[in-house]
């Protein structure tokens, strides 16, 4: 399990539960740090998620274009993930909600199974959630960001399960 899940997980119209968490990079970070500069996609994984792995690259591409803040919360230790967010070229933001702290993050947004993404609002609210991999939503995250995320000779599959 990926989190000791204590709720279901959050539907788009529900308000996004406020967070403080630690920077990978030192420091805290909340949540209406990002939304107070727009709207932010939340992005809870696992190093050892090979689904997570498949997502990260094209996070990254998202990310890359400019439009759409990402936050990466991983459920790993500060090392781990560091040398995950290297090997897949990851330069967004990421936190830390990890088992010692007793996942509070992943807790309040239900997560049950990663990668699970919230895009939220700046009011707040949670416009989509996504749990495992859909290609369509990824394609539709990409148009909400005004680019094409998948290129034509990507063999890229359509869904599979966090």
């Amino acid at each position: 399990m990926a989190s000791r899940r204590q709720h279901p997980i959050l539907d788009p119209g529900s308000r996004a539960p406020a967070f403080r968490l630690p920077r990978l990079e030192g420091g805290p970070a909340a949540l209406a740090e990002f939304t107070a500069r727009g709207r932010v996609l939340l992005v809870f994984f696992k190093v050892t998620c090979p689904v997570c792995q498949l997502t990260m690259p094209f996070l990254e591409r998202l990310h890359a274009a400019g439009t759409l803040a990402i936050c990466g919360i991983s459920q790993n230790d500060a090392s781990d993930t560091r040398e995950f967010n290297n090997y897949f070229g990851v330069t967004f933001a990421t936190l830390l909600d990890t088992e010692d702290a007793d996942f509070p993050a992943s807790n309040a947004y239900g997560i049950a199974s990663v990668p699970t993404m919230f895009l939220v609002e700046p009011d707040g609210a949670i416009s989509r959630a996504i749990e495992g991999w859909n290609k369509m939503d990824m394609e539709a995250l990409g148009a909400a960001a005004g680019m094409t995320l998948f290129r034509p000779e990507e063999n890229v599959p359509a869904w599979k399960a966090g």
